[in-house]
């Protein structure tokens, strides 16, 4: 490497380089020490002449020399294992049998069996210790003949190891033994040619040392283990990831979790610990050296992960310091500078090399230690993510490039030192310039589970830097769906109410920036039904624009309904059109959505109607009839009650209730269940739109646009809506009778037998030809005087008739004779023939809704007639009259503009019991002040009715009257009223129901009392 180039890969930092100049002495001394003090300890007896004298000797000669050596020195086992090793120089194969035979005879142990007072183990023990240091010796003397012999000597060493007991003689041994045979294959010039089968179980006995070591740096053994993996792991074949997995978590743990250092500590043990640190970067350093790239670099750093996550400030400390190292070394290294700029590329090729996405996971997680509590971390933590950062330009780019990037890199680093706002920005800036997409999103999800850290330091700077990548640069498509699923799973364990906040806007950035990707990412992540997505979908509305892009995004997602034979039973649930159908069903509950769901009315109303379509053809409404309103919330809703609960909830939460209530009023939800009635259903609903001047306008123009698809369903829903809205006042602001009448046309050639019904009946509407509005009202007026007839035979018919003529004329109206007509169904609301009785309270509110302003008053005062009958007609025995009765009683409510109207019609729908009917009687004399004794006359008709029901809910309501109205009756009754009032009650006295003489009895003083205030 070039001077400038190698000056360039230094990181500009006083305290880093101080730190690497004192661990690179510490690592030469115990390159060159650390292998050789065992061996030397061992033959510190004899001479290096002696040793050479004894090895030149024959058989014969040896053999007193080495017994003799035997007993001179004071630990006999290194003397025999001293003079085993002499021995091998010459006779390795005789020295192999010797120890061969001893290791498989039992002489030993049988003969401990027979005394009672030795530890059985003990001899054994020292056989194996013993032996171990032997074959240590072995593998030193035998020089160029070790090769063929290491895996032998090394398999019989794990023997040893493995079946003995290991104390502290054995361990030390056993280690005694591996730094000599390490040392040996050091020293052979043949070794990196030959491959060894052993290494791996020779590997694994030394991690059984680290292993058992005391959690204290108190002896040389953890150092003497390290040291000899690192040795062995240079050696062919290399070790495979898995057992490089499993020595790097061993030595890792064995290090970074001794107890803090102790000031007060003897220097010794300070020491030994940074050489033991040494060490241990020794073996980063030859792990590194089978491939100097950066996907080795991910790999070591992926085991540091548990202590850079640590609870212990020294263990995060410590494991920092051994990154930074790792990482400094790397970057100062010649090799893989010259491998990094010359990788099959020229020299100033802009092409990229391989880079792992696991490098901005490891980013990300120093970057999270920038607001550790202790200083060291943080300072070694930001350096070793600018060590990152400058990894990546050299992988990436050539000579050129990287000198002026990584100047670039500096110069930032000088800035942000003084502002940390400025820091982070420049941070963000560099990790968006420097990392691949893959390795920016490995940053982010690191990032993320930041947000849940019970550090609240952490909790903002993972806060901070998450939404200033957000908001600067911003992500690409393609790590939308990621980031999103993982933020997702960390939302509900975020601690910190202004941390859930700023991932909020989070999203809200992600969604203005990607919103097609956004949403498709957010329906996956669950069923809408869970609800679990609210808070991501309502983040997604925090302003109108962005929530106007959402709706249209999940409405274009329900038009995605791929046909009955392409989908399968067990999928249909997860169909896209599903998903975005019990989305749009949740959000019409969601306050920040109302606001825009006003907006896409009538395209979702076309939609959710066309999924109801949709839906039948799939054969999904076998449960409908399993569902009650009252349990709605008990369990998940299929998707098709979904689908009909979504088209209610569209009119209930966009304030047009009143449509709402005229089809519940009606039981006409029912229709809209059933295939055989689903047009019915979208008829009648249209026609209250048209009735209460519900988005008629927008509606149409959406159906106009549904007429002209290729999809049938499509073009039923159209046409279903396009009829009826012909009544309506706005229908040629939207399009021109020209117009109309080719869209009509059109239809009558439709294969769908319905659409071409329906677009012949709109051709023939008064809209389309409004001459006929005379002709339909001399027929009105020629059945009228029919149905006045005291011996008219079918009124039912007739009522039918005068229905349908009425709906025809629609906003031209029937004129005057609309009056005659309203006052004869009044008269027929007490017909002794319940189905006469139905018919007439219906028909008698289409009547009061079909008059023109011209006649508006009269109506309203036949419709303040018809309320006190109505009510009491609510108890009536007949059910269906009771059902027309609550519809009829509301829109007279409508129409006479009473006051709490949504709430009369939510305790005429739902309510129940005696307290439903005293909250309606409540909303109906409240609403008419003053018109109390009108209200006490209108019921004193019923007390001679012939149904028992209506004569004891006339009494209940006079009695309530009498009861809470008292002084209002008595200030506006007249005087004439009193003798009306007594005509009707005194017969009550002698009424052979018990029920009426009861009430005769709780009243008449009251009624006496009204005479002579009244008087």
């Amino acid at each position: 490497m070039s001077a400038p180039l190698s000056e360039l890969l230094r990181l500009n930092s006083s305290g880093g380089t101080a730190l690497q100049e004192e661990m690179q002495e510490l690592e030469r001394d115990l390159l060159d020490v650390g292998l050789q003090a065992e061996p030397r300890s061992c033959c510190a007896a004899l001479s290096e002449e002696q040793a050479k004298q004894i090895r030149l000797m024959t058989a014969s000669e040896q053999s007193p020399v080495l017994e003799a050596i035997c007993h001179c020195l004071d630990e006999h086992s290194k003397g025999i294992a001293l003079a085993m090793g002499l021995a091998s120089t010459s006779h390795l194969e005789v020295v192999w049998a010797t120890l061969e035979h001893l290791g498989r005879t039992r002489f030993l142990r049988s003969a401990l069996r027979d005394g009672q007072e030795s530890d059985p183990d003990l001899r054994w023990k020292w056989v194996s210790s013993t032996s171990l240091l032997c074959y240590g010796q072995m593998a030193m003397h035998a020089k160029e003949k070790i090769l063929p012999w290491v895996d032998n000597i090394a398999s019989r060493m794990v023997y040893y190891f493995s079946s003995s007991s290991r104390d502290e003689t054995l361990k030390g041994s056993f280690l005694s033994a591996a730094m000599m045979l390490a040392r040996s294959l050091r020293q052979e010039p043949g070794t990196q040619n030959y491959r060894f089968s052993q290494i791996p179980e020779l590997v694994q006995c030394l991690l059984c040392v680290l292993q058992q070591e005391p959690n204290f740096p108190g002896s040389v053994f953890r150092q003497k283990a390290i040291l000899v993996i690192a040795e062995l792991s240079k050696l062919r074949p290399h070790l495979k990831p898995l057992v490089k997995a499993r020595v790097l978590h061993v030595c890792f743990r064995s290090v970074f979790e001794l107890p803090p250092a102790d000031p007060q500590a003897a220097p010794e043990v300070t020491t030994l610990y940074k050489e033991t640190l040494c060490a241990l970067h020794l073996l980063l350093r030859t792990f590194l050296s089978e491939d100097m790239g950066v996907n080795e670099v991910c790999f070591l750093l992926q085991h540091t992960e548990p202590w850079l996550r640590s609870d212990r400030s020294h263990e995060r400390q410590r494991v920092v310091q051994c990154i930074f190292r790792l990482l400094q070394y790397v970057v100062d290294s010649l090799k893989f500078a010259v491998s990094a700029l010359h990788s099959g590329l020229g020299e100033d090729s802009g092409q990229e090399g391989a880079m792992p996405s696991a490098l901005g996971h490891h980013v990300g997680l120093l970057t999270l230690l920038w607001c550790d509590k202790e200083e060291t971390t943080r300072k070694y933590s930001q350096q070793c993510v600018t060590l990152l950062l400058q990894l990546t330009v050299l992988q990436r780019a050539g000579r050129m490039a990287v000198s002026m990037r990584l100047s670039k890199l500096k110069q930032s680093e000088i800035r942000a030192s003084r502002d940390w706002e400025v820091k982070l920005y420049s941070a963000v800036k560099a990790f968006e310039r420097d990392l691949t997409v893959a390795q920016h999103t490995q940053l982010v999800l690191t990032l993320l589970p930041g947000l849940c850290s019970h550090s609240r330091l952490s909790c903002d700077l993972a806060s901070k830097l998450l939404l200033l990548m957000f908001e600067g640069p911003g992500l690409k498509p393609e790590q939308v769906a990621e980031v999103l699923q993982s933020l997702f799973q960390q939302l509900p364990h975020i601690p910190l109410p202004h941390v859930q906040q700023d991932a909020m806007r989070a999203v809200t950035v992600l969604g203005t920036q990607h919103p097609q990707e956004t949403v498709e990412v957010v329906l996956s992540l669950c069923h809408p039904s869970e609800r679990r997505t609210l808070p991501l979908w309502k983040a997604l509305a925090t302003n109108h624009q962005l929530a106007c892009k959402v709706i249209t995004l999940l409405y274009m997602k329900l038009k995605l309904r791929p046909p009955r034979g392409l989908t399968r039973p067990s999928s249909q649930t997860q169909l896209i059109s599903l998903l975005a159908l019990g989305t749009i069903y949740e959000l019409l509950y969601t306050q920040e959505y109302r606001q825009t769901i006003h907006w896409a009315f009538a395209g979702i109303l076309l939609g959710l109607l066309t999924q109801l379509h949709y839906l039948f053809e799939l054969g999904v409404v076998e449960d409908v009839a399993d569902y009650q309103e009252d349990i709605l919330d008990s369990k998940p809703l299929s998707p098709f009650r979904t689908c009909l609960e979504a088209v209610k909830g569209l009119f209930w939460t966009t304030s047009y209730w009143e449509v709402f209530a005229y089809i519940q009023l009606l039981q006409g939800w029912a229709l809209l269940e059933r295939p055989d009635t689903y047009g019915e259903g979208v008829s009648l609903l249209a026609r209250a739109m048209v009735q209460y001047d519900c988005e008629v306008k927008a509606v149409l123009g959406q159906a106009v646009i549904s007429l002209k698809s290729m999809e049938e369903r499509d073009n039923v829903v159209a046409i279903l809506l396009l009829t009826e809205f012909l009544n309506s006042a706005e229908v040629f602001q939207q399009a021109s009778r020209k117009k109309m009448d080719t869209l009509l046309n059109l239809g009558l050639g439709h294969c769908n037998q319905l659409v071409r019904a329906m677009s012949l009946k709109g051709l023939s509407s008064t809209t389309m030809h409004p001459k006929k509005v005379f002709l339909l009202r001399n027929r009105l007026a020629g059945l009228l005087d029919s149905f006045l007839r005291p011996d008219t035979k079918d009124l039912l018919g007739l009522m039918g008739i005068l229905g349908d003529i009425l709906h025809r004329l629609g906003l031209q109206g029937a004129g005057s004779a609309s009056i005659k007509l309203a006052q004869h169904l009044l008269s027929l609301f007490e017909d002794e023939r319940e189905e006469v009785r139905s018919g007439a309270i219906f028909l008698f509110g289409d009547v009061i809704d079909s008059g023109s302003r011209k006649f508006r008053q009269a109506f309203k005062t036949l419709a303040f007639q018809a309320v006190v009958p109505l009510l009491l007609h609510m108890a009536d025995p007949c059910p269906t009259v009771v059902t027309k009765s609550k519809s009829t009683l509301l829109r007279c409510a409508l129409l006479l503009k009473w006051e709490f109207r949504k709430e009369l019609f939510g305790k005429l729908a739902w309510g129940r019991g005696p307290g439903a009917e005293n909250d309606i009687f409540v909303y109906m004399v409240e609403s008419n002040f003053g018109k109390y004794p009108q209200f006490l006359l209108q019921a004193l008709v019923y007390l001679k009715s012939p149904h028992r029901p209506l004569k004891l809910a006339a009494m209940k309501f006079i009695g309530a009257l009498l009861q809470d109205y008292f002084p209002e009756l008595c200030f506006y009754l007249r005087k004439g009223d009193l003798p009306v009032i007594k005509r009707y009650l005194e017969p009550l006295e002698q009424d052979p129901d018990a029920a009426c003489r009861r009430f005769y009895r709780n009243f008449v003083e009251d009624i006496t009392e009204l005479s002579r205030s009244v008087t």
